[in-house]
Parts: structure tokens; sequence; C-alpha cells
């Protein structure tokens, strides 16, 4: 079973995955209206550029829009729970250790230590993402047994990592748990809501441009809008 998953199986995840992620990318770009999203980022790719790139980092830094001062305690265990989430696996010792088997190619590993805190983290931060929406009105409204799935799925890999971590079980049988529900993930980020991973980026970047062009952001320039 462990050859299969981190062989063939996982050669097939991450041809889906991120195959699909970039369709995604390019369903995005191909649904732009022309007339009314990108008929002035071309010939202004300047001004879209830097405001694009601004509206990204507003919203990547904690406490820089005004959107994450509002909740000062959200910001912070929402920003803990990404952090963790996306740290943990691309850097994790045991991960790259399997990539260089894989692939042949390997990244910077973490501390033991550290890597415990962040998959931690994670854990208690998808927890308290779970209660806010059941305890705040105005995000219990629009959730649905599909959020919670996703965050399910999300945590999950989490959970079984450090179940193996610390060998609470059959070792072998939570290592195998832990692999299958991170292809999992992996496969759900081009088909759901997780595609907010590159989605996410993309948006912004195009909002961004629209303000850093059309919306103000050539104000005393001789642009015709």
């Amino acid at each position: 079973m462990y050859d299969f998953l981190t062989g063939p199986m996982l050669w097939a995840t991450f041809l889906v995955s991120f195959g699909g992620l970039l369709v995604r990318a390019v369903m995005y770009v191909r649904g732009l209206n022309w007339q009314l999203d990108r008929v002035a980022y071309r010939p202004q790719m300047k001004y879209g550029l830097r405001g694009g790139i601004r509206s990204i980092l507003a919203f990547i830094i904690p406490f820089k829009a005004r959107l994450w001062r509002v909740r000062p305690g959200f910001t912070i265990i929402f920003f803990a729970f990404h952090i963790g989430l996306l740290v943990t696996p691309i850097f994790l010792e045991a991960h790259n250790v399997m990539l260089k088997d894989a692939f042949g190619i390997s990244l910077p590993t973490l501390p033991t230590s550290v890597a415990d805190v962040l998959a931690w983290t994670c854990l208690v931060g998808g927890l308290f993402l779970t209660l806010r929406r059941i305890a705040f009105p105005e995000v219990r409204i629009i959730t649905t047994f599909y959020d919670y799935l996703l965050l399910v799925i999300t945590v999950m890999p989490f959970i079984t990592g450090l179940i193996a971590r610390y060998e609470l079980g059959d070792y072998n049988f939570w290592l195998a748990a832990h692999i299958l529900s991170g292809e999992i993930w992996l496969l759900a980020l081009p088909f759901t809501k997780l595609s907010h991973v590159l989605l996410f980026f993309m948006s912004r970047m195009q909002l961004g441009m629209d303000y850093g062009i059309k919306r103000g952001g050539m104000k005393g320039t001789d642009m015709a809008w």
C-alpha cells in the first residue's frame, strides 16, 4: 500500500491537482470580458501591475487591510492556520524524503519541534474556524455541510500525521491514512472552493489592476476613464 500511495498514486495526484489548477487559471483568464475587464490592462501594464501587487500584499500581510483590523483575534487565527497549512507540508523532512525518492528533488526542512508546533497550530486554527461558522450568525447562515467537509479534508492530513508522528496506534495504518488524506486534499484543490489557493491571487490581481488603471489609479494622467 505504501509503495502504491507514494508511487503511482502520488504521480497521478500531482498531475490531476496541478494540471487542474492550471486549467482553472486558464478558464479564469478566458472568462474575463475583453471590453469590461481587460481592455486597458495590456497598454497600461505598469499601472496595472502596481495596483495588482498592492492589492495582493494588502490581503496577505496581517492587519494591512482594514478588513484584518476589524477583528484582530480572527486575523491572528486565520493567518496562523494558513501558515501552518502551507509551510508544514512543504518543508516537513519526511515529505522531502518522499519527494526525493519520487521526483529527485527536495527542499529545506523544518526542525521537528517547529513542524510539530505548526501542525498543532493548524489544528487549533481549524477548530476555531469551525466554531466561528457555528457561533456567528452572519457566517452560519452561508455555511453548508460542504464547507464543513472541506475543513475536514483540510485538517485530516494533520490529524493523521500527528497520530502517526506520536505512534498512537498502528503506525503503518496511520501513515497510509496520512498519505491518502494528503492526496485527497491535493485532488480536491482544482474541483472545490480550495481552488482559492490559486484563484485568490488571480482575483486580487484582477481587482487591483482594475483599480490601479480605471478607478482612480491613473488619476492625473491622460487616461480617458
